[in-house]
């Protein structure tokens, strides 16, 4: 079997493994977690305001990231791991390349109790709305 094949396989699982035990965490049933989608001019001016979180590749990252975001790839096999780590009480803003990977971000997020998510979509249409990067 290819090696990204089974790369693909263990992340998957990962995934599934998160979606889990995130599943059997205690939320209140009467305060739903919503996942909020922006358009990426609502996305630019809530820049100041979350902890911008881009979820693409460290490749991908390194080759030009919004202005102040931090890496945490979905994609990796430690995400939940890396999201564990991270405050569930404070407001973020996810993107990636095309909003594939931060709609499957975000889902991850909410299910494991993290309250206030904007998912932005994709850099491209960000860099087009005045979103600083580097």
């Amino acid at each position: 079997m290819p090696h990204h094949t089974v790369m693909r396989s263990a992340i998957l699982l990962g995934l599934a493994a998160l979606v889990l035990l995130v599943g059997c965490s205690t939320t209140a049933e009467s305060d739903p977690v919503t996942v909020r989608l922006a358009s990426a001019e609502e996305a630019v001016r809530m820049l100041d305001e979350r902890t911008v979180v881009d979820v693409r590749t460290p490749e991908e990252y390194e080759a030009g990231h919004i202005a102040g975001a931090i890496n945490v790839p979905v994609e990796a096999a430690d995400f939940g791991e890396r999201i564990s780590q991270l405050d569930r009480d404070t407001a973020y803003l996810l993107y990636c390349r095309s909003g594939r990977r931060s709609a499957m971000a975000a889902d991850l997020m909410a299910a494991a109790g993290f309250s206030d998510i904007v998912d932005a979509g994709g850099l491209e249409d960000l860099t087009r709305a005045g979103a600083p990067v580097e």
